[in-house]
């Protein structure tokens, strides 16, 4: 792991699973940020560098992928997972097409989350 945390920002709006998941990325070495909106979200992520963002599908203020596509607009580069309860194969297509480089179906196990969270994040650096 490198010397500084990766960064990863957070968007979701369920506080427990936030809360949660944001505890395990913590217990991995990561730095995260969470955010319940994508207002919130689009505001930290043009203001700030993330190594990953991590993205849940529905928001009160819109889609994941809607927020995807706003990323895409300035931040070309940082990898996008979705972790969503969405769980038919058209939405990991829209996901992946709209910017995303993973899709991951909740709830899943935390070492499947953080490994594919690692390999984006490793893949990036590479």
């Amino acid at each position: 792991m490198p010397l500084n945390k990766p960064h990863i920002l957070y968007i979701e709006d369920h506080e427990d699973t936030r809360e949660l998941v944001e505890l395990v990325l913590r217990q991995r070495n990561y730095d995260v940020t969470t955010s319940g909106s994508i207002q919130a979200a689009v505001e930290l992520a043009s203001e700030n560098r993330y190594d990953l963002y991590l993205l849940d599908s529905w928001l009160p203020d819109g889609s994941g992928l809607d927020l995807c596509r706003k990323i895409r607009e300035f931040d070309t580069r940082t990898p996008i997972l979705f972790y969503s309860a969405a769980a038919y194969e058209i939405d990991r297509e829209l996901a992946l097409r709209s910017g995303a480089q993973g899709y991951l179906i909740k709830p899943s196990q935390n070492s499947e989350l953080c490994d594919l969270v690692s390999l984006l994040i490793e893949d990036r650096a590479a």
